[in-house]
């Protein structure tokens, strides 16, 4: 009886410790996955393919790793006065004061709605712009080899809607359009680079 109330014991310790042990390999993997595939994004390699997918207001963008920085809770935002209205103002991002754009109202859409999703993706230190987007979603990592290239010549677009920081579009598996947004372009841009009424 003594027996089968240990053999009890230990088959009951080990179901209980092999699922933790299996959540913790799986994180594991995932960790060293995602690391991989940030770094080969971030040395240059499959460039298209290692994006940072985001969504702000209703749009869905892609973003190159390289120039994508911090994302942090888009927390309380200082208001600066005198400012176009997509310049929310500035925000406390790991001890630095960035500067924070409405890109859809940028853009002339319709303001985003801050909610607990939204988040602050800031600029790479890379850029030399200390800045971010108010994103209403971080929609992870997107790989845009796997979507079809749109032809916008073929769409005959206007060109006054074609913005230098939009690189491409490209059109997933369920019919969603991405626009490949250019943060380097976007700061360059002189309408952007005047906050100021």
């Amino acid at each position: 009886m003594t027996e089968n109330i240990s053999e009890k014991s230990i088959t009951s310790t080990e179901t209980a410790v092999s699922p933790s042990v299996t959540r913790r390999a799986r994180l594991r993997d995932f960790q060293s996955q995602l690391m991989e595939r940030m770094q080969a994004a971030k040395s240059g390699a499959h460039i298209r393919a290692n994006q940072l997918g985001v969504q702000i207001g209703k749009n869905k963008y892609l973003i190159d790793l390289r120039e994508a920085g911090e994302i942090v809770s888009a927390g309380n935002l200082t208001k600066v006065p005198l400012t176009k209205s997509w310049y929310l103002g500035l925000s406390n991002v790991r001890g630095s004061l960035t500067s924070v754009i409405d890109y859809s109202l940028f853009e002339g859409s319709e303001p985003t709605s801050v909610d607990s999703s939204c988040r602050i993706l800031a600029f790479s230190n890379s850029l030399s712009f200390n800045s971010g987007l108010l994103v209403s979603k971080v929609l992870g990592l997107r790989n845009a080899d796997e979507m079809d290239l749109i032809d916008e010549q073929a769409m005959n677009m206007p060109d006054q809607q074609k913005k230098n920081w939009i690189i491409n579009r490209f059109l997933d598996s369920d019919g969603q359009i991405w626009s490949q947004l250019s943060l380097s372009s976007l700061v360059q841009d002189q309408e952007f680079l005047q906050i100021g009424l």
